[in-house]
């Protein structure tokens, strides 16, 4: 990890197509602006792993549902062995 020290208005390039500038410094915190090509997805870190989750948890429902639909389909297409001729 790269770690450097910059001021109010200084920036950091990455690659040719990322810049980062230093826009606020506070108490709680730094406010940076980051300009980056349109199709490159950027975003807070806590935001990112909450659409991971929300992505995980939807491909869990729709796992399941399909377990559940395909045992239902076994148990319609299985014949009745119970001795009940219905």
């Amino acid at each position: 990890m790269l770690v450097v020290s910059r001021k109010v208005g200084e920036r950091i390039i990455i690659g040719d197509k990322i810049t980062v500038t230093v826009v606020k410094i506070g108490s709680g915190g730094v406010r940076i602006g980051i300009d980056a090509p349109t199709e490159m997805a950027v975003m807070r870190e806590e935001l990112s792993e909450k659409i991971r989750q929300e992505e995980r948890d939807r491909q869990l429902r729709a796992e399941e549902q399909s377990h559940a639909e395909s045992q239902s389909l076994e148990a319609a297409q299985s014949p009745n062995t119970d001795g009940d001729p219905s």
